[in-house]
Parts: C-alpha cells; sequence; structure tokens
C-alpha cells in the first residue's frame, strides 16, 4: 500500500449480493468483535516504562538542541503558501510538548452522511449505547470533532481544547473564534482510544460556498490533513461526483497517499454488477485528483480481508508511534536548520551590502525582491545534507522580514556560547547522531535479532512517512 492509495470496502458497513448461506456466517462475523479486538492487541499491556523512558529522551533532544535555534529564527512565523510544498506539515508551524506527546491521529474525511461517524462508532463499539455519534442520512456533523481517552465520558469545548497547551490541538486557535465554536471533543475510556486519537470532519457539501462555513474550512483541514497518521476517505456509491470542494482536499492530500485508506461505503443496496460499476466511476472521477489502485478480490475475500486489512494498517500505525514522531522530529529539525541557514545568509548578504551612505531599507528590498542574484539559496544547497527539494519558497522570506527585521537577527556564528556551545552544531548533532541513535535503540528493543545495520541501515537516513521517497 505504499506510494498509492488504497481502496477497500470496511466489513461491518458494505454488503453485496450474497446468499442466505453467506448471509448467516456474515451476520455471525459482524456481531462478533473478537477480531477487532485481537488485531489491535487491546488486551495486550503496553511497555509503558519504555516507551515513556524513550519519549522523555525525544523531548530533551528537541528542547535541547532544536528549539533554541526555532525560537532564535522565529521559524514558527514563517508562512509558506503552496499547499504542496512541504507534504506532510506546514513549513511554519512549531513542534510542541503537545504534539511530541500526542496519540497518533486517525482522520475521517469524505462528502456528508457517507458513515464517516459509523465508522467511529463501530470501531468503538458503540452502536446502540448512549454514547453514539449521531448519525442519519441529512448532513449531521457540522463540527470537527476529536474522540480522545479519557476517564470519564464528557465534552470538551473547542476553546477549551485550544487553551490547554498540554494538548496537541492549541494551534487551532490561529483559525478563530468561529471555528473554535466548531471544534468540540469527546472523551471516554476505552482501550483503543488509549493508544489513537479519531477525527471527525464536517462532510463535505458541494452545492454551499466554502465562506459561508464562517472559517477557513480548506486550512484547517490542512492542519489536521498535515497530523494524520492514517486518513480515512469515505464514499458513498450514490456520491461519487467530485465538486470544487472535494477537488481542493484531494489536492491537500498529495503526497500523502501511503496514509490514505478511500473506503466505498452504503453498497448493501447494489447488485455485485452495479458494484463494479461504482469501482469505475470511483476510480474516474479520483484518477486526476490522486494515485489510485484498483483491488482485486471476490466478494468473499471481500468480507474476510479488507477489514482485517485496514484494521491492521491502524495497529501498524500504533505500534510505529514512537518511530514517528522521532520521524518527525527529526525531519522538524532539518527544516528548522534550513531556516536557520538562510536567515544567516540573509543577514550576511545585508551586512555585505551596506556602506556608510546606504539607505538599509533598499538594501534589504533588493535582496529579499531577488535572492538569486545574491545566491542566497543556491549558497545553502552547497551545505551538507540541504537537498534543493527542501528549500522553502522564496515568496516566503519576503513575508517574513515584512514582519521581522534583518537587523533583528544575529548570525549562527554568533549563537554560540561557552556554556550551551553553538546553535548550529547543536542541531546538526540532533539530526545526523542523536535522534537516528534513539530511533535505532528503539528498533533492535523491537526487534533483539536485528543487527545494528538491519536496524539503522549502517549510516542511511531513517525512512521518513513525513517526506516522499
Amino acid at each position: 500500500m505504499k506510494g498509492i492509495v488504497s481502496v477497500c470496502c470496511f466489513l461491518s458497513l458494505l454488503a453485496v449480493a450474497i446468499t442466505d448461506e453467506e448471509e448467516d456466517v456474515l451476520t455471525s462475523i459482524l456481531r462478533d468483535r473478537s477480531h477487532i479486538e485481537e488485531t489491535l492487541r487491546l488486551a495486550s499491556e503496553e511497555p509503558a516504562s519504555d516507551y515513556a523512558a524513550s519519549l522523555q529522551r525525544l523531548r530533551k533532544i528537541y528542547h535541547s538542541s532544536i528549539k533554541p535555534m526555532e525560537q532564535a529564527y522565529k521559524y514558527n512565523e514563517l508562512r509558506q503558501h503552496e499547499i504542496s510544498a512541504y507534504p506532510g506539515r506546514t513549513l511554519g508551524a512549531s513542534a510542541t510538548d503537545g504534539e511530541i506527546t500526542s496519540k497518533p491521529m486517525v482522520l475521517f474525511l469524505g462528502p456528508w452522511s457517507v458513515g464517516k461517524s459509523s465508522m467511529i462508532n463501530y470501531l468503538l463499539g458503540l452502536q446502540d449505547t448512549p454514547y453514539q455519534l449521531y448519525t442519519g442520512a441529512e448532513p449531521t456533523t457540522s463540527e470537527f470533532t476529536v474522540i480522545m481517552h479519557g476517564e470519564k465520558v464528557r465534552s470538551v469545548e473547542g476553546i477549551v481544547m485550544a487553551a490547554d497547551s498540554s494538548r496537541s490541538f492549541s494551534p487551532l486557535e490561529k483559525f478563530g473564534q468561529n471555528f473554535l465554536e466548531k471544534l468540540i471533543g469527546i472523551e471516554m475510556p476505552h482501550k483503543l482510544l488509549e493508544r489513537v486519537t479519531f477525527v471527525d470532519t464536517p462532510g463535505i457539501i458541494e452545492n454551499r460556498k466554502q465562506q459561508e462555513r464562517g472559517y477557513p474550512f480548506n486550512d484547517v483541514c490542512q492542519w489536521f490533513i498535515d497530523r494524520a497518521d492514517l486518513i480515512f476517505v469515505v464514499f458513498d456509491p450514490t456520491k461519487l461526483d467530485v465538486g470544487l470542494e472535494l477537488e481542493m482536499l484531494f489536492r491537500q492530500l498529495k503526497g500523502r497517499e501511503s496514509q490514505i485508506r478511500i473506503i466505498l461505503n452504503k453498497a448493501d443496496n447494489l447488485a455485485t454488477q452495479d458494484l463494479m460499476r461504482v469501482y469505475g466511476a470511483l476510480f474516474w472521477s479520483l484518477a486526476p485528483l490522486i494515485n489510485v489502485t484498483e483491488p482485486h478480490a471476490s466478494t468473499r475475500e471481500l468480507f474476510k480481508r479488507e477489514e482485517i486489512s485496514l484494521l491492521e494498517d491502524l495497529n501498524q500505525v500504533i505500534e510505529n508511534r514512537l518511530e514517528n514522531k522521532i520521524a518527525f522530529i527529526r525531519q522538524h529539525g532539518i527544516r528548522v536548520r534550513i531556516h536557520g541557514l538562510l536567515v544567516d545568509r540573509y543577514v550576511q548578504t545585508f551586512k555585505d551590502k551596506m556602506s556608510f551612505f546606504s539607505d538599509p531599507e533598499l538594501v534589504f528590498k533588493e535582496i529579499v525582491d531577488d535572492p538569486d542574484k545574491f545566491y542566497i539559496f543556491k549558497s545553502i544547497l552547497a551545505k551538507t545534507n540541504v537537498s534543493k527539494f527542501d528549500l522553502p519558497n522564496r515568496d516566503a522570506y519576503r513575508d517574513f522580514f515584512g514582519i521581522n527585521p534583518v537587523a533583528s537577527f544575529k548570525q549562527l556564528s554568533a549563537q554560540c556560547s561557552y556554556m550551551g556551545g553553538c546553535l548550529l552544531e547543536k542541531i546538526e548533532k540532533a539530526i545526523t547522531n542523536e535522534l537516528p541513535g534513539l530511533l535505532s535503540s528503539i528498533t533492535t528493543v523491537k526487534n533483539p535479532t536485528l543487527s545494528s545495520c538491519e536496524a539503522t541501515g549502517c549510516g542511511e537516513k531513517p525512512k521518513n512517512r513525513y517526506r516522499r521517497h
């Protein structure tokens, strides 16, 4: 499933034309939830002490080696405009303790009333209970609903979630009060929610203008997409038309194909031949937007295998959550380092161009308007381990220096202290040694029979789901 989108049929929510004998077998399967607990290993004990110790090491590396440069060069104020420029993470976002310690996030996207909430109810066993998410034929979910673990069942207002710095949702405050009124958290005691967080999103309604929502819907979706470990895009066989809002959503998903699972839901009223036509229509609609591959399986195999496959994907995300966090922090460190190098280059160029009679504003305007003339970005490519594909957009720095005067920054050579060392040396050590070493130690614990080369790739960069490969 790597590099392509998997199109699946969810067992509990999908049925096709079957015989009476198969219907009896199917009914017994649907009533039995043991396969969910078995596949997700809900009964197994977590190695809490090892996980907590590794997470603490990760936080220490971030705070001591990455965050100082992040703050010194105001990385969080850098804004990247192109959606696809940095798959997996918006460029100008700072990492936080909440994001480092947060659970894996599973995001549910798709048109209205296609079964997103029903899938969550099924996975958590909430059907026919007082706590099930409301579902219906009409558009029912107008909020972004975050389902997370808690000691008791309770709802949490969006404004409270954003104000709590210990959570990973505090950055959502930037989308305004209108959005926070459309954000709600639901806490409940559940074994699965101890390991993962679900996010249910408002359904896409193509005949409704985006601005009528009262908040930047696509920007909010992008925020959740950037942080999601697994993305379920759910479709209804009767709602396969791709309009402008859904097309925009799939553009935002570009570069995340390996994390996307497209679910064809509510097909129980279709005969097998009609279902095949629906498959064709789905591929026709999605082919221009995102890479997809067609499944080859009989009806019987779909019932046996597709739900288990999705549950296994979910379990893999849960089991690899610490490795993914390390990969994320390392990728974040690489971007902070590149930003620091670029600001350093802008500052040096500005100082070199200035003379006693120069107008500082005119000098820097010339530099920021045409950085290629002064080899700003090309000089960074000469640095070790910097790829041209990792360089941010040049226009982002025109905006950045518009609110942060170049004279307010020191050069990297001046960012050293006797006790603390140099910012550049510390972040490079974290990227090249400390974080790969932490990743290697976790891999070795999980697979004690692996040699060090098998675990780490003998010096190769660790696989990172936040980048295209």
